[in-house]
């Protein structure tokens, strides 16, 4: 199936809380699909927890979030990364 025609609204919604800031502003990614595609979003505590359930978000596994670090040094870096 084409990227064109897929049905994205059953993929799996991705965050990764990446800060947390002393007035309860909680920094993080947010993916669709793909986690090393992501926005950077803020968002203050109580909303953070609306947006994560309203769209049915799972957090990154330490493995998942490793593996989003060594494609950003990549992209950085170059393939020596």
């Amino acid at each position: 199936m084409s990227d064109q025609n897929r049905d994205y609204t059953q993929a799996t919604r991705y965050v990764r809380v990446t800060h947390v800031r002393p007035d309860r502003l909680v920094e993080f990614e947010f993916s669709i699909d793909d986690p090393t595609l992501y926005v950077e979003l803020v968002l203050p505590y109580p909303q953070f927890r609306l947006f994560c359930q309203k769209n049915k978000t799972r957090e990154l596994t330490h493995e998942e979030a490793a593996r989003v670090d060594l494609d950003k040094l990549k992209w950085r870096e170059g393939p020596r990364a």
